[in-house]
């Protein structure tokens, strides 16, 4: 899935950095031809077929450049965001085809990653199985510096 879907982003990056590449050449180019005329007149050319051109390719190969990797992030995190959705509930009490009103953590134990900024239940796909997942301490959540999972939606009564 991955792989298929990054593939078709990398033409956009070689044909930036062709671009890229070829628009410095010809400013090179451009600047040589016009450094050794004394009149304007004679310089004109060198700008029209080389300079002007060599410019537009840079600013087209920044464009694609921009877009490449944009379109490669935003794929990594459709990515990310096909594997969270897919996460099943452990219990397979409810049939294929049945919505769960319920979320999709039930443990009363709540746990929080130091650093973070969310307290979780335990059996929160997020934190669960994690080995650096502490329990929570109870003075940052009555403090508000911890705010509750949006995916588990544990209760903030503590112990």
């Amino acid at each position: 899935m991955r792989t298929a879907r990054l593939r078709t982003v990398h033409p956009v990056l070689w044909a930036g950095w062709a671009a890229l590449a070829a628009g410095a050449v010809l400013c090179v180019i451009g600047w040589y031809g016009i450094s050794g005329e004394r009149y304007a007149e004679r310089q004109l050319p060198y700008l029209a077929s080389c300079t002007v051109p060599g410019a537009a390719l840079i600013v087209a190969g920044a464009v694609l450049l921009a877009h490449g990797r944009g379109a490669i992030a935003a794929a990594r995190v459709e990515e990310l965001y096909g594997l969270l959705v897919a996460a099943e509930p452990a219990d397979a009490e409810a049939g294929p085809g049945q919505a769960s009103a319920a979320p999709l953590a039930v443990s009363g134990d709540l746990l929080m990653v130091p650093g973070g900024t969310l307290f979780h239940r335990a059996d929160c796909p997020l934190v669960a199985g994690r080995a650096e997942a502490v329990p929570v301490d109870t003075k940052l959540v009555a403090s508000g510096e911890l705010g509750p999972c949006p995916i588990c939606e544990p209760a903030e009564e503590t112990d």
